[in-house]
């Protein structure tokens, strides 16, 4: 039988029996796309070969110029519970736009019967029981709100969970139990961004677990930030966004510490210390609420005492031993 090298790979339902899925019949997933023509078939790929496939995938378009749009419809018109939403051109961009994006996503699904939704970013990867495996773990657990895995990067780049806590969730694919999606109000549409870590704290807020498991990861393909400022100006605004997302400023000191650990060595921790406490003095107005910022502090501080309570109550042995 002749084969048609350019066909698109078809989905797979083979039964999961390893995972318990009883609870959780039906999902769905969104994705905001912007000019993402290079990664998005990836994305595309690794949803379509799911153990389980989804009941509705929307993906907007959110003023695509490059392709994205013709690369979701030959899909679409394949997979039937693929749907491409293209959203005219917007002169401005900022991180607000993916929340926006999201929401119109969001309003094309929410009256269909699902039990799980799905945020995915347009240009990860994953294997074909990535979404069974999350899945399985809401089913298990009923206080679990929000599930995810670390992601990534294609240099190698991954998560350090010495310091990283599995409390939070990428935004790279977050995956809602609909009654914790619902119960935070979806996604806020932040201009400075933070969007994906104000789910996730308001998520624990409202007395919801979070997670990310590290038994599975997805690929990150994109370069994290290259589409906005680079160099030591994106360290300064990530200080910025700290203070202006609720961070804590006895926190900010230790995770600064850590950054000059990593590439750019000591001067990157150095800007993003500046950039905190430049908004700080400056009195700029923060983007979430005093009860956020009052329970992320929190929060941050008990996890400064766990590590601190752990490394200091472990006895040292000699190297040489």
């Amino acid at each position: 039988m002749p084969t048609n090298e350019n066909a698109l790979p078809h989905s797979r339902s083979a039964p999961i029996s390893h995972f318990i899925m009883s609870d959780f019949e039906s999902y769905v997933i969104v994705t905001p796309a912007r000019n993402e023509a290079r990664f998005i078939e990836l994305t595309l790929s690794s949803v379509v070969a799911q153990n389980r496939a989804p009941l509705k995938w929307v993906i907007v378009s959110d003023g695509s110029t490059d392709g994205t749009d013709a690369i979701v419809q030959r899909y679409a018109s394949q997979y039937p519970w693929i749907e491409l939403l293209a959203l005219p051109d917007r002169q401005k961009r900022d991180f607000a736009g993916k929340a926006h994006a999201f929401n119109q996503g969001y309003a094309r699904v929410k009256h269909l019967n699902f039990d799980v939704i799905a945020s995915l970013d347009a240009d990860v990867s994953f294997d074909s029981d990535y979404f069974a495996f999350l899945l399985g773990k809401l089913a298990a657990e009923p206080l679990l709100g929000l599930a995810g895995t670390p992601f990534r990067e294609t240099c190698g780049e991954s998560y350090d969970f010495r310091f990283a806590s599995t409390d939070h969730v990428s935004g790279a694919c977050q995956v809602f139990r609909r009654a914790c999606f619902e119960s935070i109000g979806g996604y806020l549409a932040l201009q400075g961004g933070g969007v994906d870590l104000v789910a996730v704290v308001t998520a624990r807020m409202k007395g919801w677990q979070t997670r990310t498991y590290p038994e599975k990861v997805c690929l990150h393909h994109r370069a994290m930030n290259s589409a906005m400022n680079r160099g030591l100006k994106l360290k300064f605004k990530w200080g910025q966004s700290d203070y202006r997302l609720g961070g804590h400023p006895v926190w900010q000191v230790f995770r600064c510490c850590y950054q000059m650990s990593r590439r750019p060595y000591v001067v990157g921790g150095i800007a993003t210390l500046a950039g905190y406490y430049f908004a700080l003095l400056a009195r700029r107005k923060r983007s979430v609420s005093a009860e956020f910022i009052r329970f992320r502090g929190e929060e941050q501080l008990r996890r400064l005492k766990r590590f601190f309570t752990a490394h200091l109550s472990t006895p040292r042995t000699s190297s040489l031993s």
